[in-house]
């Protein structure tokens, strides 16, 4: 029989299942792939900031090349689009939360809390509201956008690739840091915003990846005409010791400032809800109030890239500069109080150059401090108060790195964004995303995957075959059911059928006093029981505090329902952590 010319094209699925046998064998095609997600999530980056740029040209008559925030001034019948805006994005947020109620889940918490996996729909449309967002004024950064879309990319390809927990979070990782490295042409930031924020961890798996992603993602955007975020200096950014104390202290006001605005969102959210306002014209009514705001100084729309390049080749006065200060963070509350969408990225940016020159303009005024240069102090002030509020100082610190090519600076950042970084976590806790999280009930404080840990809880792990007594029983009686070496313990309950402690067999045998005494007297740990949701932490936290080596499980009526041993929890730990030791070492 012949052969046939030419072998039929194989179907989508076998090429998917070839594909998966190659990225899940080989860290090489794993790289591949990242490096495709990488393109993908800076031609997305480029995409959605011409869209808002557009958008912004439109409403506000802008020319091509100009920035919303640059502006001296906005005629007032334009500013009315931000209100207009607010009404569109409340009611097409109304509809979608109709159609589906549950929040969306944003890059971190995907990564620390459901291996990675995104909703391409709910991202899709969380980059539309932010779109719409920015597009119309608010003050609120592209930035949310540009990483929830590489993030979703990423999400979309792993699990259509039906990769493994570690490689997911990789390439969410890489997606997400690949969009920011295509924003501000930057791939150091980029990776190092993976690394810090998205993924949690720098480890010799992660690494290429993550590092070719982002430099894909820079390469791509430069292509389609995006502009490298650059600011230049020319004044050497340390002149002694002495100003390092003087970025110490700006690193140690930044936190203070990054502390301050998150809970200042938090309480204005509390705030708008206690009003009563209908959720749908939330956004409206804040549009009115930042129409008002725009009147005073456009500076305060969109994310404020023009504002800080005009601000940082400008001398601005004290006054001026805590005016701006107070607008643009009273701005940014708004906006995201009232239920507009972003993130507080590159207004975090903004206000911590602002702060920056505040100190520069504070220190020239004292005679026996060293005036710092307010460009520098603008840079170094922009670092920190990013770190407060996003996280990630080596991100921040690289940014300053990429954007001024100058080393001096950046080692002045580095000073201030750990100072920073520190005060934020021994004091407050959160990034402004997780802090977020925490308000709606979540417990996680980066992204760290901390998702292993909650099948691990007391339910999970507990034995139900639990033998059982009555607190009445006798000695004698006891023996005769459990004969020395059947069981090691058995549970009590009193009349009710509640727990009621735990009988040591070898105990009973071993007492001295008489037959008809009732095992209640040897009784342990009455009070001490496990509930089936609590996590192996408070498990392990039980077994320390009250010794013992096995603890009843009871439900909401303190009725019996399993058992668990010190014993089992931790080496079910053990196992789990040896899982992530061996995806954090790139083991198979």
């Amino acid at each position: 029989m012949p052969l046939p010319l030419s072998l039929p094209a194989p179907s989508t699925a076998r090429w998917l299942a070839w594909l998966r046998r190659r990225t899940r064998s080989s860290e090489l095609w794993l790289i591949a792939v990242a490096v495709l997600i990488g393109v993908a999530a800076g031609a997305l980056a480029v995409l959605q900031a011409k869209l808002a740029h557009g958008l912004q040209g439109l409403l506000f008559g802008i020319n091509l090349g100009e920035r919303l925030s640059a502006q001296s001034a906005i005629a007032p019948w334009r500013v009315l689009s931000i209100p207009l805006g607010g009404l569109l994005l409340g009611l097409l947020t109304w509809a979608w939360m109709t159609y589906r109620p549950r929040p969306a889940v944003d890059p971190v918490e995907a990564n620390a809390l459901h291996g990675g996996r995104l909703s391409l729909k709910d991202s899709a449309f969380i980059c539309v509201q932010t779109l719409i967002s920015n597009g119309f004024g608010a003050s609120v950064g592209l930035e949310a956008a540009y990483a929830q879309a590489g993030a979703a990319v990423a999400s979309f390809a792993g699990q259509k690739l039906n990769l493994r927990r570690a490689d997911m979070r990789t390439l969410v990782g890489a997606g997400a840091g690949a969009a920011i490295a295509a924003a501000f042409g930057a791939p150091l930031t980029g990776a190092f915003y993976a690394f810090e924020i998205v993924i949690g961890a720098y480890t010799v798996a992660n690494l290429a990846p993550v590092a070719a992603a982002a430099l894909a993602a820079a390469l791509v955007a430069s292509r389609m005409g995006a502009i490298p975020y650059l600011l230049k200096t020319t004044t050497p950014a340390v002149q002694s010791w002495l100003d390092y104390g003087l970025y110490a202290l700006l690193g140690l006001v930044c936190a203070a400032a990054g502390i301050g605005l998150m809970r200042l969102v938090a309480l204005a959210e509390r705030g708008v809800v206690r009003i009563g306002l209908p959720r749908g014209w939330r956004p409206a009514a804040g549009g009115l109030a930042l129409a008002g705001l725009a009147m005073i100084t456009p500076q305060i729309l969109s994310s404020g890239h023009g504002a800080l390049h005009l601000d940082l080749i400008s001398d601005l006065g004290l006054k001026t500069l805590l005016m701006l200060v107070a607008l643009k963070a009273l701005a940014s509350v708004l906006s995201l109080s009232f239920g507009f969408r972003g993130g507080l990225f590159f207004a975090s940016l903004f206000l911590g150059a602002l702060i920056g020159q505040t100190v520069s303009a504070l220190s020239v005024a004292a005679p026996w401090l060293p005036g710092l240069d307010p460009t520098v102090a603008a840079l170094v002030g922009m670092a920190a108060l990013a770190v407060a509020v996003v996280g990630g100082p080596f991100t921040m610190s690289f940014l300053v790195l990429e954007a001024t090519g100058d080393f001096t600076v950046t080692a002045a950042a580095l000073v201030a964004s750990l100072i920073a970084s520190t005060i934020v976590r021994e004091t407050f806790g959160y990034s402004f995303s997780t802090w977020r999280l925490h308000l709606r009930g979540e417990t996680i404080r980066s992204a760290h995957d901390v998702s292993w840990l909650r099948p691990l809880t007391a339910g999970r792990m507990m034995r139900k075959d639990v033998q059982t007594t009555a607190s009445t029983t006798t000695l004698a009686e006891f023996r005769r059911r459990f004969p020395l070496g059947s069981t090691r313990r058995v549970v009590m309950i009193d009349e009710a059928e509640h727990y009621a402690g735990v009988i040591v067999t070898a105990l009973a045998y071993a007492d001295p006093g008489g037959d008809e005494r009732p095992v209640s007297v040897l009784a342990v740990n009455p009070d001490a029981a496990l509930t089936p949701d609590q996590s192996i932490k408070e498990v392990m936290r039980a077994f320390d505090s009250t010794e013992a080596d096995e603890l009843a499980v009871v439900d909401a009526e303190r009725r019996v329902i399993g058992l668990v041993s010190e014993a089992h929890a931790t080496r079910r730990y053990a196992e789990e952590l040896e899982k992530v030791r061996r995806d954090l070492t790139g083991e198979a």
